[in-house]
């Protein structure tokens, strides 16, 4: 059975990653791709989506979102994706327009359109979606999966202390969803660092002689050398491990399920992904958090997103 995907996302080196895997996956089909502001502007992102649409040939309409947080603007990633997100590669803009719809409102009419038939996947922060419950809450019952990029459950974070990207860009947002979506997976920041690829690996991946290998590479090239700089022998690409557990979530081998928020106040957690590990508040589990998956399976999902599987 084919799984219908929108994916929200603000690419961004490892978007383009997941949205590969997506569309190099047998059993699935990109309905959409919705986009917002994150790891750099909106123009950007937009610029971006448009243009990995085009080179690998993928058919989904791209749905423009929100260019702001909903309360606070932070800093982008910039320094890590490159000043337009694409490693600065300075690429030849698509051909293709986006759609005139916005994003929260294509969501709302693609959930009516197809009921029951849709798995959202986020890779970005949570703004288009939040915009979209507020606006419909019953958008849940209409969606049977929603996959969330996001948080980091024990406070590692990758941006201040306790934060991960994703829900320190847009907290409210984050907040909105995690607390009126009532079940949703989880694939935080803290299971991107176990399960990293090493860069020797992926060097000889992006190096094979086919037309995404070397996109990927391009495109990629300044984030890997940023990361071994920084982080040592493996690269990480939180959103490509986001896609695996949306494509293959049987090759899942150790999930849990919890109460989960986020902290809204405070000089230092605002942003943070609070979980309720204990279960002592008695709120019911809202979501089902990625502890491990299969290696293998992994990397073979991202060698097939560039060709080289």
């Amino acid at each position: 059975m084919t799984q219908r995907l929108l994916i929200d996302t603000d690419p961004g080196v490892d978007d383009a990653l997941a949205i590969l895997m997506a569309h190099a996956h047998p059993r699935c089909r990109i309905e959409a791709l919705t986009i917002t502001a994150g790891n750099v502007g909106l123009g950007h992102t937009l610029a971006n989506a448009l243009k990995l649409c085009e080179i690998a040939g993928i058919d989904a309409p791209v749905f423009p979102g929100a260019p702001v947080p909903l309360v606070a603007i932070p800093e982008d990633a910039a320094y890590v994706h490159g000043r337009d997100g694409f490693g600065d590669t300075d690429l030849p803009p698509a051909a293709r327009r986006p759609e005139a719809e916005h994003a929260a409102l294509a969501m709302l009419r693609l959930s009516h359109a197809h009921p029951g038939e849709l798995t959202f996947v986020m890779l970005g922060p949570l703004t288009n979606l939040a915009l979209a419950l507020s606006l419909d809450p019953d958008l849940p019952e209409r969606v049977p999966r929603l996959v969330v990029m996001g948080g980091a459950v024990t406070g590692r974070g990758n941006t201040r202390l306790p934060v991960e990207f994703n829900t320190g860009f847009d907290p409210e947002a984050a907040r909105i969803v995690f607390e009126r979506w009532p079940r949703f997976e989880l694939v935080d920041w803290e299971a991107t660092l176990r399960h990293g690829l090493a860069h020797e690996q992926c060097d000889l991946w992006f190096a094979a002689d086919h037309e995404l290998a070397r996109f990927y590479d391009a495109i990629s090239r300044q984030t890997r050398a940023w990361s071994a700089g920084l982080r040592g022998p493996e690269w990480h690409s939180a959103d490509a491990l986001a896609m695996a557990q949306v494509l293959e979530p049987e090759c899942a081998l150790e999930t849990v399920d919890r109460a989960l928020t986020v902290e809204l106040a405070g000089e230092h957690a605002r942003g943070m992904t609070v979980v309720d590990w204990l279960s002592r508040t008695g709120r019911p589990a809202n979501a089902r958090i990625l502890m491990s998956y299969d290696r293998d399976r992994f990397e073979h999902l991202v060698r097939a997103a560039v060709g080289t599987a």
